[in-house]
């Protein structure tokens, strides 16, 4: 076992106080190839915003506090040559200036869709913005995903990351309850991204948090239909025109949503009429288990990513309404050029009885951990 030296946990107490005074710094691990480093890099309404870098020595997680994001991740392809993974753009300030559709986000208080805007609890009914057509997606017009989040770097022997804090008020974007979320966004030496969540309220409420990051094993040289999945999933659930569930659980025996046996992404979208968008359903209960859901590999990159979560869905989007879209280094993304694996409930969870309920009561606590291990295969 390794362990931090002295010298070590007096720098890293030398490295929080520099971010707070708004600092670029390091901190390493003597020993241990694991570096942090931080940079302010803008404000927003007085808070300061502050890109982060955290590297293993085998790969690099880059994220920032605005909007708990991740905006690179870089790994070897099969013949050791490093690139990002992920749709993004090529800094932090872009984030805030930019449409985006969620790269690299935390999506809350309630990830995915609520049909119509609205929801009901305990007989009063609560009125959220429709910003997808007439339904409610990732939290409202000013989600997780555009809120400063408070950051601190951390490590132990094994693990650096940030661990982020951010309130929502009673009544934001119509939410009731003040909720206290914590995200924990870590790499670990066996090059496993690890995202963390922890959530309580004074309020009866509502609660789904997830990432919302688009991968592209290839380097995103090109789009991801090329990519081999497996998922770990008996059922789904249907969706309506508006991509609302129906209610419905279904298996998916003779349906291209049957990825139990590895199939190549292309032959799925293409029987599938041109994408998904969908909960793929892995246990009925949560629990503090973490399930081995997917498997992707890129076949010639060789890169692999292997997903692991403690929850009971996982949110299959191909990018579908991503379209001529200028990201990072210059390239134009399209559809199909990045896929989202969004561990969360179920879509729509409040309208639905038969489905896993979201809510959170006062002395209870929202948990919930996604896990992204990348390694190589020739």
């Amino acid at each position: 076992m390794k362990y931090i030296s002295k010298f070590a946990f007096l720098s890293l107490l030398v490295f929080a106080l520099a971010c707070k005074q708004e600092k670029t710094q390091e901190f390493i691990i003597e020993d241990i190839e694991l570096m942090i480093k931080a940079e302010k890099v803008a404000e927003q309404e007085g808070q300061a915003i502050f890109h982060y870098v955290l590297d293993n020595g085998n790969m690099q997680v880059e994220m920032t506090n605005y909007g708990g994001t991740i905006t690179k991740i870089i790994t070897p392809d099969k013949s050791g040559k490093m690139e990002n993974v992920i749709l993004t753009f090529d800094t932090v300030e872009e984030f805030l200036s930019k449409s985006n559709p969620f790269f690299g986000a935390t999506a809350g208080r309630i990830a995915n869709r609520i049909a119509k805007g609205e929801f009901t609890l305990d007989g009063e009914t609560y009125e959220l913005a429709k910003n997808n057509g007439p339904n409610h997606l990732h939290g409202g017009n000013v989600g997780f995903n555009k809120k400063v989040w408070t950051g601190e770097p951390y490590s132990n022997d094994s693990t650096i990351g940030v661990k982020m804090t951010y309130l929502s008020v009673d009544g934001e974007e119509g939410y009731p309850g003040n909720l206290e979320t914590t995200l924990w966004m870590e790499l670990t030496l066996s090059n496993t991204l690890r995202i963390r969540f922890e959530a309580e309220t004074d309020q009866k409420t509502i609660v789904n948090l997830t990432n919302h990051t688009y991968f592209n094993l290839t380097g995103v040289k090109r789009n991801v239909l090329g990519h081999e999945f497996q998922f770990w999933a008996d059922a789904y659930t249907p969706v309506d025109e508006g991509l609302i569930p129906t209610g419905e659980v279904r298996d998916v025996t003779g349906t291209p949503f049957d990825f139990r046996d590895p199939k190549i992404l292309g032959d799925q979208v293409e029987a599938n009429g041109g994408g998904f968008d969908h909960n793929m359903v892995m246990k009925m209960e949560k629990d503090s288990e973490m399930k081995h859901f997917v498997h992707v590999k890129d076949p010639e990159s060789g890169r692999v990513m292997d997903m692991y979560s403690d929850n009971v869905g996982v949110q299959f989007y191909t990018a579908n309404f991503v379209s001529n879209f200028e990201g990072a280094d210059g390239k134009i993304y399209d559809r199909q050029w990045g896929f989202c694996l969004e561990s969360q409930n179920w879509p729509d969870a409040i309208n639905h009885e038969n489905f896993p309920s979201p809510i959170l009561n006062p002395g209870e606590k929202y948990e919930h951990t996604i896990e992204y291990k990348f390694s190589v295969e020739e």
